[in-house]
């Protein structure tokens, strides 16, 4: 049962989404009154976001779910600084070209997950280049510099940890968190933005905000953080050892994003099915009771609901169908990665980095020396062994139990 009695804060405490509050009982009563409008940033640094990113978009869903307005803040601005945060070293810096390119990428997930318009709860996607572009420096250090100051500032964990690692910290970055607490008083004069949310690693950044706005304008302002999401082995979210988790399909197909989810830890599925479904929590309470084999079936529960969402109804069947095939019949289904090895054939290693199952040379050998590898269903461990395919055919490869792909001529 939730302590909290805004719809708001319940749907974000009983799905597990809250590690910190600045006014915890404020914001609930505030959320029981009125509109809140409230945002999270997101940085511009590639045409997709990762599965890392997808818990502070579904932040923004249940805000919307709760009857308030999501704002999207892409950081065309900031993204040519380079937030510190949790980075050992500094960024490569994009052009305004590229950062556009990359925003009008990353919309099309938000544009699935959330309803976008003019409504006093639609959700509205901004980029702080508007305002941070047109800031002059001298304005900027006599209005705003004021309120920081360099004692503190050193304090916070993304600079800390920067400096005790004896990595160098830019004075450009240095500027990052004045730079995004200007955008939590900016959102506020031209939104009515009261709320700011984001992972464990922005409370500073969050903080120092509501800060700013109190001290220039005496607004009162509101700041939630997420638990810094691992699995439960440990390891941090979106990331694989065959590389990130793209949100977006031009970035990884739907099959290999469904079977993400469908590969998860036995431990994560109830939490994961909290904080990326839309399933009813006592159905999930079900779920997350299964044991033995139905646990495989919980998974493909998730798998199909989270793939519903990110990439549509259409490539959840598609790629549930496929791993049916894959799995079940020892057949190859229609999305499983493919790779043309050329009229001359190709080298077995050669394959399996150019199929993505490995990420060099090294690596495939070391996989064909464990046996791990099988075309068409029969062991190859030579790393010599020229892959030769006849005109029309089509051979199955395997890594282990859980990567196939197509070859063709």
């Amino acid at each position: 049962m939730s302590q909290f009695e805004s719809d708001l804060l319940r749907l974000l405490d009983e799905r597990g989404y809250i590690h910190q509050q600045t006014d915890a009982e404020g914001l609930d009563a505030l959320a029981q009154k009125q509109v809140i409008p409230g945002y999270i940033g997101f940085d511009a640094t590639a045409p997709s976001l990762h599965v890392g990113s997808l818990v502070q978009i579904m932040m923004l869903r249940r805000l919307q779910q709760a009857g308030h307005k999501p704002i999207v803040v892409m950081g065309g601005g900031t993204t040519k600084i380079g937030d510190p945060s949790g980075k050992d070293e500094s960024r490569k810096l994009l052009t305004s070209e590229l950062i556009d390119e990359n925003i009008a990428g990353i919309r099309k997930v938000f544009e699935r997950l959330l309803t976008f318009g003019d409504g006093p709860t639609d959700a509205v996607m901004v980029n702080n280049d508007e305002w941070l572009s047109e800031l002059g420096y001298i304005e900027l250090l006599r209005d705003v510099g004021p309120h920081f100051t360099v004692n503190r500032m050193l304090t916070f964990d993304s600079v800390k940890l920067r400096l005790e690692r004896e990595q160098p910290l830019t004075f450009l970055e240095f500027n990052y968190m004045i730079l995004q607490a200007y955008d939590f008083l900016e959102l506020a004069r031209r939104y009515d933005c009261r709320l700011q949310m984001g992972g464990s690693d922005q409370w500073g950044n969050i903080v120092n905000g509501m800060e700013l706005a109190r001290r220039m304008e005496g607004r009162e302002l509101f700041g939630v953080t997420t638990p810094l999401l691992t699995t439960a082995d440990g390891a941090k979210m979106g990331k694989t050892a065959a590389g990130a988790v793209w949100l977006n399909e031009e970035q990884l197909p739907s099959y290999d994003f469904w079977q993400y989810w469908r590969n998860a830890d036995d431990r994560d599925v109830g939490r994961f099915l909290r904080l990326f479904t839309d399933l009813p929590l006592d159905e999930i309470a079900h779920i997350e009771s299964l044991e033995g084999a139905d646990i495989n079936q919980a998974k493909i529960v998730l798998a199909n609901e989270v793939t519903k969402l990110v990439r549509g109804e259409e490539a959840a069947r598609s790629a549930e169908a496929t791993a049916a095939q894959t799995f079940g019949a020892g057949g190859a289904g229609e999305d499983l990665p493919t790779l043309a090895v050329g009229d001359e054939g190709m080298r077995i290693g050669a394959v399996l980095t150019g199929i993505g199952f490995t990420a060099s040379n090294g690596e495939a050998k070391r996989k064909l020396a464990e046996g791990a590898v099988k075309l068409d269903g029969e062991t190859v461990s030579e790393p010599g062994h020229l892959v030769e395919i006849a005109s029309g055919d089509e051979v199955k490869i395997s890594l282990g139990k859980k990567k196939h792909g197509i070859l063709t001529r």
